[in-house]
Order: C-alpha cells, then sequence, then structure tokens
C-alpha cells in the first residue's frame, strides 16, 4: 500500500532540522531521472557523496565512544554493517524518506520507492544536506537519534563476512571461496574496487569498497545475503 506523499518541509521536521536553504533539502530529496524530467538544474548526486563520507566519519566516533575497548577489526565490522545498503534503506523507510522523494515517472511507475538503491542513495543525500546547511552537529544530532538504536542491537561484533562464508563452504563440502577483482572506477588517488565472490558453481557475488579488502567483504556478505546465511550464521 503506498504512502502518503511527505513534504520536503514535513521531511525537515523529521530530520530535526530548520534548515537555512530548503532548496537544499529539496535537492536532496530529487533522484536524478526526475531532475532531467522536469528540467531542474540538480539532482541528489553531489550531496549523495557528501553524506557517505559525513555518515561514515560520525558512525566511526559513536563507534569509539561506545566500544573503547576494542580492536580495530571488530570496529570495522560494525562501522560496515551499519553503512551498508540495507541499514540506509531502513533508515530512510522509518523517517519517511521514501514517501519524499521525488522520482521521474519511470522510477515511480517501477516501484522506485522501495528500491533499496534509490533509498540509500536518498538517505546520504539528506544527511549531506544536513551537513551542508548546519554543519557537523546538524548531521550528528540526526545520524545519533537514528543510529544510536541500531548500534544498540548487536552486543557482539558481527561477524567477519569472509570468515563466515569459508566456513560455510567448507562445511557444506565445497571449495574455498575464489575473489577477483572485476572493475575498477574513480581517480587514481581514490579508487572504488569491485571485487567478484565464487563458490564452486553457485552464481557470483560482488561487493565495492575503498579498497580490495573492504570490497571481498561486501562481496562475501552478499553472497551469504542470497544464499540466507546472514554474517552472524
Amino acid at each position: 500500500m503506498a504512502r502518503e506523499p511527505l513534504s520536503p518541509q514535513d521531511m525537515a521536521a523529521r530530520l530535526g532540522h530548520d534548515f537555512a536553504r530548503p532548496e537544499r533539502l529539496e535537492r536532496a530529496l530529487t533522484h536524478r531521472g526526475a531532475a532531467q524530467e522536469a528540467g531542474l538544474p540538480d539532482d541528489n548526486e553531489r550531496l549523495e557523496f557528501l553524506g557517505d563520507r559525513v555518515l561514515s566519519l560520525i558512525v566511526a566516533d559513536l563507534l569509539m565512544a561506545r566500544f573503547p575497548g576494542e580492536s580495530e577489526g571488530d570496529l570495522s565490522r560494525r562501522h560496515a554493517s551499519l553503512v551498508r545498503r540495507e541499514t540506509l534503506a531502513r533508515v530512510a523507510r522509518r523517517t519517511g524518506l521514501d514517501a519524499a522523494l521525488l522520482l521521474s515517472r519511470t522510477e515511480e511507475d517501477g516501484g522506485g520507492r522501495e528500491n533499496p538503491a534509490l533509498l540509500t542513495d536518498a538517505c546520504e543525500a539528506a544527511i549531506g544536506a544536513l551537513y551542508a546547511d548546519g554543519g557537523l552537529d546538524a548531521a550528528r544530532r540526526f545520524v545519533e537519534s537514528e543510529w544510536s538504536g541500531l548500534i544498540g542491537e548487536n552486543l557482539r561484533p558481527p561477524q567477519d563476512a569472509k570468515t563466515a562464508l569459508q566456513e560455510w563452504a567448507q562445511g557444506s563440502g565445497r571449495p574455498l571461496p575464489q575473489y577477483r577483482e572485476v572493475a575498477r572506477k574513480g581517480p587514481a588517488h581514490s579508487p572504488v574496487f569491485m571485487i567478484e565472490v565464487q563458490v564452486a558453481d553457485s552464481p557470483p557475488a560482488r561487493g565495492e569498497g575503498a579498497s580490495k579488502r573492504v570490497a571481498e567483504q561486501v562481496a562475501a556478505a552478499a553472497f551469504l545475503a542470497r544464499i540466507g546465511k546472514g554474517v552472524d550464521g
């Protein structure tokens, strides 16, 4: 059942910020296809880029404070779980971003409001808009309000996805997972790697990351999710 549309003004209230420049939030809610269809000068992609980095920093800071005795590896696994697509899409739905998005007719008819990728982009763009308009404090207030509960859901760090996939493969009599780089994009100083993982004859899964190690973890987690095995088993 479709949700009632949510205005940018209502969305601002849910984000907990009075925008000095409301057009920033309007841009964050505008998908590229909608901007092209309506002849608008900008979409949410640049704010999405900004929000991704802001979210990563704030979540890392929250984890450092919440788990002062944990190792870098444990913190990294928690961080990856908290900034992955599924988590951001969950926050987007909970806050109403799905109902506030401005989509093209094609995206609307194609179920874009339920598309996790679009919801993830919108969530990151909204955080970017908060940062651009109110600085780190405005972004942090929103992230703390939405992520503090998520951080508390798992008292134990998530299991390493590559280890979990390897254990699944060995436990089911399959050969070890094989990883390979299939693409690389972005500038040389800040590349994004795409890694593919395959186990025997099963369809491969892919993941992206700022390093091969991160991309391998994302690919392994995607493989586990597809076969119905969460990272925690």
